[in-house]
């Protein structure tokens, strides 16, 4: 069974409830004699209205849970007597039962996706500690998860059970080791992906590429490229769509050829607070546009009302309006809606660079001039394809012809080779995009955001300037950006540092564009800590 294959959430549906009652019977009335036979091969917990199930599915398939709930008095209470004395120190405590896992799955990984599932709900809940009732007959395991035994043995001679407890700290230390021991079981060790591109991508989307190719004039392939471009238009709310074969810096290049051609001299404002908003200046000179650069510092949002009053200086100076939405070098989310009102205001056009915001937050483009995408990123399919997004026709016949959107608007198919392959592969991921509303991580990367805030870290943006899939960290002089990000791969997580702007300013950036297990979001900031720390004691010999 592929990892791939399985998921983990908190149990909602009918159907997975019914498979907890069967899993529950199976567990401790079959395999652990604890409760009465019955015909139906079910049993409901009597706290069942009270839990809250972390569940592992293998393609619908329930393969293991555990139930939590913080309802007093626990099951342990009625076992034990005085159950606090024998506790450390706590504000806010869990109990945990029902731990089951299918035999077939058994020292897989599902065990440790429950217990990441676990972590994040405790840490969602604000719990601290912990308890249990191992079964003697799993001592072993319970002690590999971390649990410390307390108390004498409760329950029956034929279920014999002891109380153990875990405190969040030691949870969280655990499952770095857990996360550890599996990357590096049987010797192999799979990276986790925290670049901006490439990302992590589900099998299917590589099964797709691999499809034969078909070319690009064929019915089917015309088929799935108008299917794309209505999705994509109906999910961004624009009339347009062109898929270019190449990145996103042909699409940016499409946009300030048009911005030249359709607006002549006209002088516009280009704004930026990061290395692509520098791009976008840098394409605009290229692209032989009259503007004013309005630069600020990189990390920090917009002042918008200066922004507008710069628009509105001298009437009708400014005519036009080019922005990045998501600075992917800082992690700042630009606020699109706030640049679309005040340009509507000004009745100027607005282009916008939305390669790294599409399909990881929200993204409405109407109204929008002309915007840009990529089908890579935070899309989680393959790099080779880019967007040019628009709302009403433009005119054709001035540009090079693979720069011409208007030429493509008057083919009745696709006007230049493109791959089939490449476009299949994002006909797949766009069926995932959907169903996570083309939003990605951001529960994960405001967890990891709190989490590396609470160690003491430095997040370069402001909660309320920030994307929440991006964080840009200012490491201190004493922990050297390219040796930490060494160090952090040997531990198995590839993340952004080698690129000069980061270099220069020794940061280093998680980008959360792909798909990821849950563990290895939560394990990654005590391996950042043990890895600055490293650094730091090197620096010192």
């Amino acid at each position: 069974m592929a990892s791939t294959d399985l998921s983990f959430k908190i149990a909602a549906a009918e159907e997975e409830f019914e498979q907890i009652h069967r899993l529950n019977y199976k567990t401790f009335v079959k395999e652990i004699p604890q409760h009465e036979v019955n015909s139906q091969e079910r049993l409901v917990d009597p706290f069942h209205q009270e839990n809250t199930y972390c569940i592992a599915l293998h393609r619908g398939k329930l393969m293991g849970m555990l139930a939590c709930r913080d309802k007093r008095p626990f099951s342990i209470d009625r076992k034990l007597a005085d159950l606090d004395s024998y506790l450390p120190p706590y504000s806010s405590i869990c109990e945990i039962r029902l731990l089951a896992v299918e035999k077939e799955v058994r020292g897989t990984r599902v065990l440790l996706g429950l217990m990441s599932l676990l972590f994040e709900h405790c840490q969602k809940k604000g719990y601290d500690l912990a308890v249990i009732s191992g079964t003697v007959r799993q001592l072993k395991l319970y002690n590999h998860l971390g649990f410390k035994p307390f108390g004498p043995l409760v329950g029956t001679a034929a279920a014999s059970y002891q109380p153990m407890y875990m405190t969040r700290e030691q949870m969280s230390q655990k499952l770095i080791e857990l996360f550890k021991a599996f990357q590096s079981k049987d010797g192999r060790r799979d990276s986790v992906n925290f670049l901006p591109g490439p990302v992590k991508l589900r099998r299917e989307v590589q099964e797709a590429l691999g499809r034969p190719p078909r070319s690009h004039r064929s019915e089917e392939f015309l088929a799935v490229m108008a299917r794309i471009k209505e999705q994509l238009a109906q999910w961004l709310k624009v009339h347009y769509v062109q898929i270019l074969l190449g990145s996103g810096t042909l699409a940016n290049d499409v946009v300030g050829a048009y911005l030249r051609t359709a607006l002549g001299q006209k002088k516009g404002l280009v704004l930026s607070n990061g290395e692509f908003g520098n791009r976008l200046l840098d394409q605009a000179r290229r692209a032989g546009l009259n503007f004013e650069d309005y630069s600020i510092p990189w990390g920090k949002g917009f002042d918008y009302e200066d922004i507008e009053k710069h628009l509105s200086k001298g009437e009708g100076s400014i005519q036009w309006l080019w922005a990045v939405h998501l600075e992917t070098s800082t992690g700042v989310l630009n606020d699109l809606p706030r640049l679309k009102a005040l340009c509507h205001r000004q009745r100027i056009p607005l282009a916008v660079d939305c390669v790294s915001s599409i399909g990881a937050v929200p993204v409405d483009l109407s109204g929008v001039y002309l915007a840009t995408g990529v089908s890579g990123k935070a899309l989680c399919s393959y790099p080779g394809l880019s967007f040019v997004f628009y709302n009403q026709a433009l005119e054709g016949g001035r540009l090079p012809r693979y720069m011409d959107l208007g030429l493509y608007q008057q083919s009745e198919g696709v006007p230049f080779t493109q791959s089939s392959n490449l476009i299949y592969a994002l006909e797949q991921a766009l069926h995932y995009a959907a169903e996570r509303e083309l939003c990605i991580n951001q529960r994960q990367g405001e967890w990891l955001r709190a989490k590396l805030q609470e160690l003491g870290f430095q997040v370069l943006a402001l909660p309320e300037d920030a994307a929440p899939n991006i964080l840009t960290l200012v490491l201190p002089r004493e922990v050297p950006s390219l040796e930490c990000g060494e160090l952090l791969e040997e531990e198995g997580y590839v993340l952004s540092y080698r690129s000069a702007y980061l270099f220069q300013r020794n940061w280093v950036q998680i980008c959360l564009m792909g798909e990821y297990e849950p563990e290895q979001i939560y394990a990654f900031p005590e391996m950042l800590a043990e890895c600055m720390k490293k650094c730091g004691l090197r620096k010192g010999k």
